[in-house]
This record gives C-alpha cells, structure tokens and sequence, in this order.
C-alpha cells in the first residue's frame, strides 16, 4: 500500500505512515463482527485496512475531491460512501443495530464528534481514532487532573477511556503544529444514571464553566436550600469530583423541593 499525495487545498493534514494506519484500524478488533462507519476517510489511508478485514463498512465524507478519489480508487465502496455532514447525520439510520465509529477525525470538530456519540451511545459500543492530543488527553483524565472537565465527566460517564499512543505531526503531510494520539472509548455497564440526566449534564457544564470557584459559589443558584445540603464537596473545586460525586449531587440538588 502507498501514500497518496493529496492536493493541498483541501485543507486537511494526511496521514502518511501506513502502520499507524494498521494499528488505528486494530483498535476496533475486538468487536469484528459489529459494522463501522468511518467519519472523514479522506484518501481512505484508514478505509484501506478496514476493507481488508472484511467489516460491512460505510463512510461519511463532506469533501467532493475525497468522495471522487475514494469512488475511484475504492470500488468495494460503491454504495456505502456517504455525502453528508456528520454532525447532522441520523447515526440511527445507517445500520440495522449497533456499530462501531472510527476515524481520523477532524480537530476543529472533535469535541462535537464525541458529544454527538453520547445520543447514540446505546448504538456505538466502541468508538476510536485519531485526535488532537491535548483533546485526547482531556476526555482520559481522571478526576484531580488539570485536563479534568466536561468532556471528561460527560463520556467517562458512559464509557471507559484509553488512550492508546501518541502520534508525532512528522508523519502528516503536511506536519500538523499540534501532536496528535489515538484513543478509545467503550462503552462501560450503565445502563441509566442514578439521577435526572438532563441535570447531571447541566451541573457538570454549570461547574466547570467556572472551575476556579468551590462547587458553593459555582453552583449557587441552583442551590435553593443549600443550607440543608451538607455535602463535603460542596467545598471543592469541580476537577475534583468523580462522575459518581457528580451523580450523588445532582440526586441532592434535585431533592431540595421534595
């Protein structure tokens, strides 16, 4: 397999190292039989890997020049290239049951990527690929780190995080000013937080919008009776707590009124 140059203008950094390629594709192994859809093929540097093994694939590529080289190059992929923004596509619809999601997927999105999974998690088991290494280190850290936030709780919440490997920007072309490194998130055991769900989500993003403060001072107008809260965390700042202190507050803070 060789490395295609990509035109310049379509604004994108490629891939070239072709066993990074292989080990991103390896990371999905453990759910073969489970369709995937690739978010951002491009060149298909991944696509490549992922048709050798056999997997019932489909891709979602925006870009027009991507879609004609990948429809030439690719012909297995006759049918199953999909032309449509990922952020707005009905995941739901594109499989019948659950699949995995994989890409190299595209920095300035990431983060959106993986909030749009959350409403499909019950659909995605397994989810890996490529991202900025500052966002994937964000979504692994655990509770005390700086790194430690919304996108952390938010998905350690539903899923358990790895990260893989880091990737250096000399294997792009061209080089990328950031690193880059691989992770992977799998889908854990629960079912159903024990608390309201819109909540949590909205305690989570109302504290760390201002993690500099105590959870008493961050979270002060929601508490309508905080006097009759007595919780030790309430004294500590948001990168503290784990995704359980999450859950238990968000239970007090929703019994205020009962």
């Amino acid at each position: 397999m060789t490395f295609v140059r990509p035109k310049k203008h379509l604004g994108q950094h490629f891939l070239k190292d072709m066993e990074i390629a292989r080990q991103i594709t390896d990371t999905l192994d453990h759910y073969p039989h489970l369709p995937v859809l690739e978010v951002g093929p491009g060149t298909g540097v991944l696509t490549q890997f992922l048709l050798n093994k056999k997997r019932d694939l489909k891709v979602v590529e925006l870009d027009t020049e991507s879609v004609a080289y990948l429809n030439r190059e690719y012909p297995l992929l006759a049918g199953k290239i999909i032309v449509e923004d990922f952020l707005k596509l009905r995941l739901d619809q594109l499989f019948d049951g659950q699949f995995c999601l994989i890409g190299n997927y595209p920095y300035n999105i990431s983060s959106q990527i993986f909030f749009k999974l959350l409403d499909y998690k019950d659909l995605i088991p397994c989810c890996s690929g490529m991202i900025q290494k500052e966002v994937a280190e964000r979504i692994a850290a655990p509770p005390g780190s700086k790194t430690y936030g919304i996108t952390s709780v938010l998905l350690q919440a539903w899923y358990d995080i790895e990260y893989l490997f880091t990737v250096d920007e000399n294997v792009f072309i061209p080089p990328p000013k950031v690193k880059s490194a691989v992770i992977r998130l799998t889908r854990n055991r629960v079912e159903k937080l024990d608390c309201d769900e819109k909540l949590f989500k909205t305690i989570v993003k109302t504290a760390f919008n201002q993690r500099r403060k105590t959870l008493r001072n961050s979270l002060k107008s929601m508490l309508k009776k905080s006097h009759n809260i007595n919780l030790p965390v309430f004294d500590l700042r948001p990168e503290r707590l784990s995704v359980a202190d999450f859950v238990n507050l968000t239970t007090q803070i929703a019994e205020q009124d009962s």
